[in-house]
Formats: C-alpha cells, structure tokens, sequence
C-alpha cells in the first residue's frame, strides 16, 4: 500500500475538507434540523423540499455560519438553527429560480419543477422561507432577524433585476454586478455576518465577515458564470449551457459582446436576445468567449473579490477555522480552471 504524505494531498488543490471538519458535529445538528423542520404532514412538502436539499448540495452557506460563529467564539447553540434557517433561504430560493428559469436538471438530477410541476415548486418554496422565518424567531436576537430578513428582500430584487437583463445584450459589467450583488452576495455576507452578531463582537469584526462572505459570494457566482461555458457536465451538476439557452447576460457574454465585431454582435442579439438558436450556436458562443479571453478575464476578476474576500479575514487572529475560512476562497475560484 502507497500512503500520500499530508503535504502531497494538499498539492492536489484547495477544498472545502477543512471547513467540513472544523463545523462537522454542528453541521450533522444542522441536517437534523434541516429534516426535522421540513415535515409537514402534507406529504408533497418534505418529497419534494428533501428531493432539493438532501441531493448532495455543498451546504457551503450554512458551513460559513458555522464557522463564522466559532470564529467569533461563539458558545451558544442559536448558530446551528440559524444555518438552517441560511439553507431554506437558499433552497427556497433554488425552488423559485427553477421555475423562473424553466430549470430541468440541478446538481445532476432532475429539478422539482420538471417532477412536480411549477406550482408545487413555488408553494414549497413558499414554505421553506416560512420554515426559515419561525427559525430565526427561535433564534431570539430582532438584529439577526432583521439581517436574514433584509438578505431575503435583497434577493428577491436581484432576481426581479436579473429578469430585467435576460435578452439585454447591451448590459454593462456594471448593471450585471448589481445584479449579482444583489442576487447572489447578499445570503453569503448574511450567512457569515450572523456569527458575529451572534457572539457579540464588536462592529470592526461584523465588517469584516460582512466584506469577507459578499466578496466570497460575488467571486463564487462569477466563476459560475464561466463554468456554464467550460465544465463538463458531470462536474457541474446542471446542463452546461443553460445560462446560454435562457438567454441570461453573464459576464463573458457583456465582455465578449462589447470586445465583438458587428457580426459577433448580431450573432449574441440573435441567440440571446432574440432566443433565435440552432444547435450548433452554443459551440460558436464558447469560441466567442474563448476568442475575446472573456472566461479568463471572468476567472480573474473572481480571484480580485477573492483577495478582497482573504483580506477581511486579515483582523482576525491566525487559527484553524480562518485557515478553513481562507481555503474556500481558493476552493471557489479554482473551480473554474
């Protein structure tokens, strides 16, 4: 038998085992949780919500709460319903996004919609947020309550303001980072920003778990964005190309639109702004955005709210749970090479 020396598996690229060990008994309490609050004696609810959050999911939200807590020294036991209460936000929001998006296929499997239909989806999805809301309630603190709270309201605006680009092939890098930080950041900044709250720390260190999960979220969607043009399927759970077919404007798409030719230009209006595709149109986009360097530039601007993201971690004192903190950075942004 061959045994890897510890420093040799580490040369295999960053992951999330850190964080996984560091929040591991809380985070077994918190699927407890999680199965526990999803019952529902109408049957429909726990099939269809189980279906979603038990169908191998990162959890990676709920782990930040986690270790955003223990960061901050927190003792109690408010922190495991509160990450909880993070992933119903999350999968409620997973549920509504499907159905707007016409979603058949998330993390390899089926989505719920293309099982049970878009009005269970959405009334589960409904549920789930109550679910979440009686959470952190129980939780007992008006401020956590009216940080959660607000991160809900935030990504509901994101989702009405990505609607508003879908087909715009004249977005701008800008507009698309409102959407973003708004659609995807708010819940990461959210999740981490509970933890000091919850402890009692002092406003410098709820700063900087607040800069540290947005920047995390922002580089997390970004390098998804470049992932629905260049991973294999297998890997990324979802049928590459989606983003592509629902004619959403992600970052590759605004760089390699405005560095295009007339042409170019014309060929993204007919597929994504027009919806006009053939099948051999997602193979010509990806030569697009490899052409004008626009996953690279996508991939390097997630590693710049990375090092943002690794910075606001700087106030902190050196230990295993910042070392886990500051290996899901790279572990989110390697993802995309």
């Amino acid at each position: 038998m061959v045994v890897v020396p510890l420093e040799q598996k580490r040369e295999r690229g960053p992951s999330l085992a850190a964080l996984q060990e560091v929040v591991g008994a809380d985070l077994a309490a918190v699927n407890e949780v999680i199965m526990r609050r999803m019952d529902s004696p109408v049957g429909r609810i726990p099939e269809l919500a189980g279906h979603l959050i038990m169908s191998g999911g990162k959890r990676m939200r709920p782990m930040l709460t986690l270790a955003a807590s223990k960061l901050c020294g927190y003792r109690g036991a408010h922190h495991v319903l509160l990450a909880a209460c993070v992933e119903f936000i999350h999968t409620a929001t997973l549920l509504h996004d499907d159905v707007v998006d016409d979603s058949h296929l998330r993390r390899g499997s089926a989505t719920a919609n293309a099982l049970w239909g878009n009005q269970s989806s959405v009334l589960v999805g409904d549920f789930l947020f109550s679910r979440a809301f009686q959470l952190m309630v129980e939780a007992g603190s008006l401020k956590v309550l009216g940080i959660l709270s607000e991160a809900a309201a935030k990504i509901a605006e994101g989702e009405v303001l990505q609607l508003m680009t879908t087909n715009n092939t004249t977005t701008t890098e800008d507009a698309y980072l409102d959407v973003i930080m708004a659609k995807t950041a708010p819940l990461f900044a959210a999740a981490c920003r509970v933890g000091a709250v919850m402890a009692n720390r002092p406003r410098e260190e709820e700063d900087a778990l607040i800069s540290y999960g947005r920047n995390l979220g922002i580089a997390f969607q970004l390098v998804d964005d470049v992932l629905d043009y260049s991973a294999r399927e297998s890997a990324l759970g979802k049928t590459v190309g989606d983003d592509f077919r629902e004619g959403k404007i992600t970052l590759p798409v605004v760089l390699a639109y405005r560095r295009g030719s007339d042409s170019e230009r014309a060929f993204w209006q007919r597929t994504l702004g027009n919806l006009q595709q053939t099948d051999a149109d997602l193979a010509q986009a990806i030569g697009l955005l490899q052409k004008h360097g626009t996953l690279a530039d996508t991939l390097e601007r997630a590693a710049h709210y990375g090092a943002i993201a690794r910075d606001a971690l700087a106030i902190f004192p050196d230990s295993h749970i910042k070392d886990a903190l500051l290996e899901a950075i790279d572990f989110c942004i390697q993802r995309g090479h």
